[in-house]
């Protein structure tokens, strides 16, 4: 069972019956290729459109749900301009190039089976005209940007070991004079130390961190078993290796986990914590995850670190001793081309390597 799915699922169900009745159709017609986590981010991004529309009078409708098809056929190109004018500008919407593309490419996703797949009772199409098939959307992010943008914020060989070390060890030694940080690091350090050291040996995500369950772990094989992103079947968990690095900090966490965190016999979450006012432990949420990767990052002088830039050492670190298509399958990317990104950060790594040699 994939808890963020079925949390995005229950979400995605609350925000429906306030979209256009369409907007319905359309999700319904993408649940069986579409995860619900991928299907709330469009609906989001149509909530943010259908506001726009009724704040700048291009509907007479007083709610979402009463947005007509006829207004989204009336749009004019300039309309389109406008909107993404508005993304770019507005304060609570300001958004980089990247979000905003992918805000624009939802709707064209939207627009496009309105006007070509979905049809009414005399087999034409609902929507007559579709202005978002004028609309071009340029790709914003190419590996060698990415891997720009990256350089010399992920921990790289001996830091990584150091990070993991900071974590068990220093970091109590920064916050002795703070009861409260001190006494929540005392208790949860063998944990966060575990959690960190699992990405930074295995490159898994915070998704696949906050869904692995007790049984997902096998550490004779030195396998974990998850959900993976873009993998729309919950019948069947991708096998993902760690390596021997990461098997004393599981082993530390598995031997307490039961006692330190009070978890109840029907708890299968690895990962627990004991949230305020409660006794017993309960699935650690992605956001805890989060929020605690950055807590340690800052205090070790690298603000800018996150799970994802956890991933991305992993990634880099494993692309050194590997090939691409090895490294492709070990972080589960769709394509080989996202994973270019590590051949783009390696480049400097490697004549790094040699100088110093």
């Amino acid at each position: 069972m994939n808890i963020q799915k079925i949390k995005d699922r229950e979400e995605l169900d609350r925000h429906i019956p306030l979209m256009p009745w369409y907007v319905e159709k359309f999700v319904n017609f993408k649940l069986p290729d579409l995860s619900p986590s991928s299907l709330l981010e469009y609906v989001r991004d149509y909530e943010t459109f259908f506001k726009w529309l009724m704040s700048e009078a291009l509907t007479k409708a007083e709610k979402m749900s009463a947005i007509p098809l006829e207004d989204l056929e009336k749009l004019h190109m300039e309309s389109v301009d406008n909107f993404r004018m508005f993304l770019a500008t507005k304060r609570e919407y300001a958004n980089g190039k990247t979000t905003i593309s992918r805000k624009l490419s939802s709707l064209r996703s939207l627009f496009h089976y309105l006007s070509q797949i979905a049809e009414d009772d005399d087999f034409y199409p609902l929507l007559k005209r579709n202005v978002m098939a004028k609309v071009t959307i340029k790709r914003t992010h190419k590996p060698k940007d990415t891997a720009a943008k990256l350089e010399g914020k992920l921990l790289q060989e001996q830091e990584i070991l150091e990070f993991i070390a900071y974590i068990k060890q220093d970091y109590g030694h920064d916050v002795a004079t703070n009861k409260q940080a001190l006494y929540s690091h005392e208790l949860n350090r063998i944990r966060d130390c575990c959690i960190v050291s699992l990405v930074l040996n295995s490159g898994l995500r915070v998704s696949e961190l906050v869904n692995l369950n007790t049984d997902d772990l096998d550490m004779k094989k030195q396998l974990l078993y998850v959900y993976r992103k873009g993998k729309n079947d919950d019948a069947f968990k991708t096998p993902v290796y760690f390596r021997n690095d990461a098997i004393e900090d599981l082993l530390l966490y598995m031997g307490q986990r039961d006692t330190r965190y009070k978890a109840p016999k029907r708890e299968k979450a690895l990962f627990l914590a004991i949230a305020n006012g409660k006794k017993e432990g309960s699935r650690m949420t992605k956001r805890a995850i989060q929020e605690m990767v950055i807590k340690y990052a800052k205090r070790f002088g690298k603000p800018y670190l996150s799970v994802h830039k956890l991933r991305h050492s992993f990634a880099t670190d494993y692309y050194l001793r590997n090939d691409l298509y090895k490294t492709q399958e070990q972080l589960g990317h769709a394509s080989p081309e996202t994973t270019q990104i590590y051949a783009h950060l390696t480049d400097k790594t490697m004549a790094e390597a040699i100088d110093k040699r």
